[in-house]
């Protein structure tokens, strides 16, 4: 993929960073369903918390643009030995911390307020696990695309994908890093409802051009899989820097090997998956969906962490 053109707000669109701007992460905030399953597992937490310092915090710490505030939202029973180590990591108040044992719309409005203060008209509202990373403009990128004064759910598109050495490149235009940006009065955010399902709701804008985020796929991954094409990690090294350190260059048989064989196979994988998904979600819905995500999950007997 050719390196994009800086991105402009179209006509009509008001660019300003006169917004309250939250990023919000789940660290280990509990939950039901498929995550539960995997989050209750031995070593779960510790594998997290190495990917949030290797890639999450980091990727936040080299924002363009640092007008903005972050939330990650804990379980009140973590370990001493988390809560230790995130406060070892957070000296200079890079994000806020936060313990509920749940967090539904009204105490989530509530922490937004607190935490932003609610200086401004509109509210925006960002999603970031703590296994993946942005590209250093992510930020900038987001509130650069301006309001038009609807609430709106807005896409990122372009983004990479690492498989341990291995990096692709991926378009999903209703991808995991949503955000929603709305007035502060009647605010749904960006957790109303699944990534994919913010559009039947409200308004949706797709920004192209360069990747703004990583996905890094693990063993612990509930959703996450490999796709797109595969690329080499030259042209990306300016925005992601050392979150692609240990990429294997890549060699352009290895490119052309990989478009004939090995990115037809996961795009026919994927259309699989789909399908099953959409008739599953067609019978039984998002908590009956959920449900068999779980029994697919409790593979071995969960344990929980000391």
């Amino acid at each position: 993929m050719s390196p994009a053109r800086p991105f402009r707000p179209p006509e009509g669109i008001k660019s300003s960073a006169d917004v309250d701007h939250v990023l919000l992460t789940r660290f280990n905030l509990p939950s039901v369903g498929a995550e539960s399953v995997v989050r209750a597992k031995d070593g779960w937490l510790r594998t997290r918390l190495e990917l949030f310092r290797r890639y999450c915090f980091p990727s936040v710490l080299q924002q363009s643009d640092q007008n903005f505030n972050w939330i990650i939202y804990l379980d009140p029973q973590s370990p001493e030995w988390l809560v230790r180590s995130l406060d070892d990591l957070n000296i200079h108040g890079t994000f806020t911390p936060i313990y509920r044992a749940e967090v539904g719309r009204g105490e989530l409005l509530e922490d937004l307020r607190a935490v932003s203060g609610a200086r401004r008209r509109e509210l925006m509202t960002t999603n970031l696990d703590n296994d993946d990373g942005l590209a250093s403009d992510f930020v900038e990128r987001l509130q650069a695309a301006g309001s038009d004064g609807t609430r709106t759910a807005i896409y990122l598109a372009h983004g990479l994908i690492r498989n341990g050495s291995a990096l692709y490149l991926r378009r999903d235009r209703s991808n995991a890093f949503c955000s929603v940006r709305e007035d502060w009065d009647a605010a749904r955010t960006c957790w109303s409802d699944w990534h994919n399902l913010l559009g039947q709701s409200m308004n949706v804008r797709e920004l192209a051009g360069a990747p703004a985020w990583l996905q890094v796929i693990h063993g612990s991954n509930v959703s996450n899989r490999t796709r797109g094409k595969r690329v080499s990690a030259a042209p990306y090294l300016g925005t992601f820097g050392r979150l692609l350190d240990g990429v294997d260059d890549v060699g352009r048989l290895d490119l052309m090997r990989d478009a004939a064989l090995g990115r037809p196979r996961r795009i026919a994988l994927d259309s699989g998956r789909s399908l099953l998904k959409h008739a599953a979600m067609t019978v039984v819905g998002k908590e009956g969906l959920d449900r068999l995500k779980a029994q697919w999950a409790l593979r071995t007997a969960p344990q929980r962490d000391a």
